[in-house]
């Protein structure tokens, strides 16, 4: 009886999945390709599904309300290199991951309730870099390829444009602090990479991360290198939390260093030179160089107020090779707690660095996967945050030359081969490609290369290079616009299209950090814990005070 029902369920099961393979002939042209998805979700068949859910969202959007709150506290993620391509990528291998089909999951950030777009060129290139972005995303001012928080009447590479303040462009991590909020940065990057650096440096090139990087005639008229602005100058000397990597930058090219011998030739240290800062201001601080120095902080019943954290002599491993490195979403987890105690607010910025990385290497493997890592430390940020009162916004830098193509059946490993057909030469081909990069897509004997023969690929090894078309020594970055995505106070600001320097400008009128204020712009300050807890403990005493003072009010 039970084979007799077991085949009988397998014939309904093959004509329920594959209703139409065995009539369908086979197509002669690509877009008569033929999807075998390994399954199809029952109820997605029926039009009803899709009705009830185009309802169910249209009733969510009818209930939103527009929230002109002064936003107390801003988030800005950055996503380094998070095309829309690399989203679409990563939310179908964070789905599959989870034993899904992939295509229906969706990221954290996704589910924010505003999206925008922004364009992301240079002054001078019609394909950008990270630095002239963090210009743009971090000071509102466009400016040149290569260049960091200066203007474009700069030169790449001038000390004198860079020494002249007139070509200064702060930043909104320097107009929070003006106004009285606390500040801070965290990175999966070198502290000092150009992304980051966009939140204190001003510097005519981004490679002089270090002083050894800097020309002998710069450093002689005085321009400084990224690492020294970061721990000697305003604004990032002010900057309550550092968390990243680059620990290099930041120490000196001599013997007794150990493991933590750095690049520096000036014989400064400069996480020495922190800490006599911190001292000659009377402050608590810490500096800690792996994840659980940093989890005791987390700890710790006495946070100190200044907190450094270099987890990497070079840029933080990716996650799925690191070891005893903090991961993206615990080190926001640390910065917010950090940064909550001021009852003013706070503004932290935020980097997925590593997808640029990645995408660089053609490592489209460990580009999906910071990307999801980038989107559990979105979810951490939410989750310890009040949107009724701090602004998130979730955007990228550029784009890169990924494409997810070839027609493939829902449900086909997004990291795999098209599973539909092969190219006109018969042979595979991989979903996930690049424009150009390391990888060639030509073989030695002139035709394209077969991935399915290839070790690396079907051993899914974190450092196979997918095919690019143009072979280069690093794939390059994309020209398209990158999404922004907001959820808090004025989110509906973020809507559209519009070149990337608005967004710092639009959370600063949120965050009401420029003279351009609107009518909540004055709401009282947020007690901290600390003075709520003062607060309950003498309530009466304070209600007697309240009372005498009304009282010498009447009488004067």
């Amino acid at each position: 009886m039970w084979p007799t029902v077991l085949i009988a369920l397998q014939i309904v099961t093959h004509v329920i999945c594959h209703e139409d393979a065995a009539t369908t002939p086979k197509p002669k042209k690509v877009l008569e390709t033929v999807m075998n998805p390994a399954y199809i979700p029952a109820e997605e068949k029926h039009g009803s599904y899709w009705k009830k859910s185009a309802a169910s969202t249209l009733k969510s959007k009818l209930k939103e309300k527009t929230n002109k709150n002064k936003a107390r506290n801003g988030i800005l993620f950055i996503g380094d290199g998070m095309s829309l391509a690399t989203v679409m990528a990563a939310r179908t291998y964070a789905g599959q991951l989870d034993r899904g089909l992939g295509e229906e999951n969706i990221l954290e950030f996704e589910k924010f309730p505003v999206t925008g777009l922004a364009r992301t060129y240079c002054l001078d290139a019609q394909v950008p870099d990270s630095a002239c972005t963090a210009t743009s995303y971090l000071t509102g001012v466009k400016t040149k390829y290569g260049v960091i928080g200066l203007d474009g009447n700069v030169t790449r590479g001038s000390c004198h444009s860079q020494l002249h303040k007139g070509n200064w462009a702060p930043s909104i991590g320097q107009w929070a602090i003006e106004n009285g909020l606390d500040v801070g940065l965290v990175t999966t990057t070198r502290v000092t990479h150009a992304s980051p650096a966009g939140m204190y440096a001003h510097v005519s090139e981004r490679n002089w991360e270090s002083d050894v990087d800097v020309p002998a005639e710069c450093l002689t008229l005085g321009c400084r290198d990224i690492a020294y602005q970061l721990v000697m100058d305003n604004p990032g000397r002010q900057f309550k939390v550092i968390l990243g990597g680059g620990r290099r930058e930041f120490l000196p090219n001599v013997t007794g260093f150990g493991n933590n011998t750095g690049k520096r030739v000036d014989g400064v240290d400069l996480t020495e030179l922190w800490h006599v800062d911190k001292l000659q201001k009377n402050v608590s601080h810490q500096y800690v160089t792996d994840r659980l120095e940093l989890l005791k902080v987390y700890n710790s019943d006495d946070l100190p107020e200044y907190l450094l954290g270099l987890f990497n002599t070079d840029h933080m491993a990716y996650h799925l090779k690191a070891e005893d490195e903090p991961t993206l979403e615990e080190m926001v987890e640390v910065a917010i707690k950090m940064l909550s105690r001021n009852p003013k607010g706070y503004f932290l910025f935020v980097e997925g660095g590593r997808i640029d990385h990645a995408h660089h290497d053609s490592l489209a493997y460990l580009a999906l996967d910071e990307t999801v890592e980038y989107a559990k430390a979105v979810r951490k940020a939410r989750s310890l945050t009040d949107e009724s009162e701090t602004l998130i916004v979730v955007s990228s830098d550029h784009a890169h030359t990924m494409t997810v193509a070839g027609y493939p059946s829902r449900g086909n490993d997004i990291l795999g081969v098209v599973d539909t057909t092969n190219g006109g030469d018969g042979r595979p081909y991989t979903t996930i490609s690049y424009a150009n990069g390391k990888a060639a897509s030509i073989d030695t004997d002139g035709l394209r290369v077969d991935v399915t023969k290839e070790k690396g690929f079907t051993e899914r090894s974190l450092d196979y290079a997918y095919p690019s078309l143009v072979p280069l020594d690093s794939e390059t970055h994309g020209g398209e616009d990158v999404a922004v995505f907001a959820l808090g106070p004025w989110q509906h600001l973020f809507t559209a299209s519009y070149d990337q320097s608005v967004v710092p400008h639009l959370m600063a009128y949120a965050m009401c950090l420029t003279d351009d204020q609107h009518q909540n712009c004055h709401q009282p300050e947020r007690l901290t814990e600390a003075a709520s807890s003062a607060v309950s403990v003498y309530p009466y005493q304070l209600l007697l005070a309240q009372a005498v003072i009304s009282i010498i009010s009447c009488l004067l």
